[in-house]
C-alpha cells in the first residue's frame, strides 16, 4: 500500500480550478519530486495532502487513511516544511523545535543537538531575529528531529545557502535509508535530480508527465560536442538531429536519444578527435514542457 496515494484529485475556488485530476502515489523508501513554477498548482495539491483545504473531486490517502477527515492521527506521524515558515516571535528556535517534535511524540535529545549544529543554527535566539534562511533551518531541524515516517517538504532549501542545501540533502537521504516516504516540492531542478526517484510535472493545474528519471530522459535530447580531422557531411539530414553550430573545427548539435546510435554511427566515419556528450537533464525537460508560457517558468 502507497503511504501517499492521490487519485483524481480536483480543487476548484469558485470558477478557478486549481488543480485538474491528478494522480500520484509515493511508496516508502521512495523520494518523488514535485515540480512546477509558482502557481502551478504544487502547494495546493500539499494543502489538500494535508488536510487544510478539502478536495472538490477525488480523494488523497495517507498511511491508508483519508487526509481531511483523518488529519489530526495522520499529523502525529507526519512532518512538514512550508518554503515560507512563520514561527512565534517571542519563542526561541530551540522552544520551537521542542513544541514540533513534542507534538510528534519524540524526544531524542541528541539527535537534535545533532542536528542544531550541522545546520549551524543558534537555537537561544528569539524567532523575531532569524533571518528567513534561520527561520528555515528550525523547521527543517524540528522536522529531522522527528520521529516520522513522512516528509512533505514544499521548497524546503528557500534561503538556504549552499553548503546548508548540501546538509539538508544529506538528511533526505538518510531518511530515504531508513524507508521513510518523502515528497519534495521544488522549482530547484539541480536538487530534484541529485535526490529524486521519481518525478512528477505539474502545469496550469495538470501533471503532464510522470516517472522516473531514466524514463523521462527519452524525452529530452543530449548535447553532442565533435571534432574530426576530415569534414562531416549530412549531418543535417539524419533523423533526430537538431540545432546543428560549427565554431573553429568544432562541431555543436542535439540529438534525440532514440537517434544517437544511427549519429555516432554516421560521425565516426570521419575520424574523431574528439567526441563530448552532456546526459539531458531534468531542466531540458521542464523548460520543453514550459516552452512558449511567456518566462512562467
Amino acid at each position: 500500500m502507497a503511504v501517499l496515494d492521490i487519485r483524481n484529485l480536483t480543487k476548484k475556488f469558485g470558477k478557478f480550478t486549481a488543480l485538474d485530476g491528478i494522480d500520484f502515489e509515493i511508496n516508502s523508501g521512495e523520494i518523488y519530486g514535485f515540480i512546477g513554477p509558482n502557481g502551478a498548482g504544487k502547494t495546493t495539491t500539499i494543502r489538500v495532502a494535508l488536510g487544510i483545504l478539502k478536495a472538490t473531486k477525488g480523494e488523497v490517502t495517507i498511511f491508508g487513511k483519508d487526509a481531511w477527515k483523518d488529519a489530526v492521527k495522520i499529523h502525529k506521524n507526519l512532518a512538514y516544511v512550508p518554503g515560507d515558515i512563520s514561527l512565534w516571535p517571542n519563542l526561541t528556535g530551540g522552544e520551537v523545535i521542542d513544541l514540533f517534535t513534542r507534538l510528534r511524540g519524540s524526544n531524542n535529545k541528541s539527535r537534535r543537538e545533532e542536528l542544531i549544529e550541522r545546520f549551524n543554527l543558534d537555537p537561544s535566539k528569539k524567532c523575531r531575529t532569524y533571518s528567513k534562511g534561520n527561520r528555515q533551518k528550525v523547521a527543517l531541524v524540528a522536522a529531522f528531529a522527528s520521529e516520522v515516517d513522512l516528509y512533505i517538504l514544499d521548497e524546503p532549501t528557500s534561503g538556504l545557502d549552499p553548503l546548508m542545501e548540501r546538509v539538508f540533502q544529506e538528511y533526505v537521504m538518510e531518511a530515504k535509508r531508513e524507508g521513510k516516504c518523502i515528497l519534495l516540492s521544488s522549482h530547484i531542478l539541480s536538487e530534484v535530480e541529485k535526490l529524486c526517484d521519481k518525478v512528477s510535472i505539474i502545469r496550469h493545474g495538470k501533471i503532464i508527465e510522470s516517472g522516473s528519471l531514466e524514463e523521462m530522459r527519452h524525452l529530452t535530447r543530449t548535447l553532442i560536442e565533435i571534432e574530426t580531422k576530415e569534414t562531416i557531411e549530412g549531418l543535417n539530414e539524419i533523423r533526430g538531429v537538431h540545432d546543428v553550430e560549427k565554431k573553429d573545427k568544432t562541431i555543436y548539435f542535439q540529438v534525440d536519444t532514440e537517434s544517437l546510435a544511427n549519429v555516432i554511427k554516421h560521425v565516426s566515419q570521419f575520424d574523431i578527435v574528439k567526441l563530448e556528450s552532456a546526459p539531458p537533464t531534468l531542466e531540458d525537460l521542464f523548460m520543453r514542457h514550459y516552452k512558449g508560457d511567456g518566462g512562467e517558468a
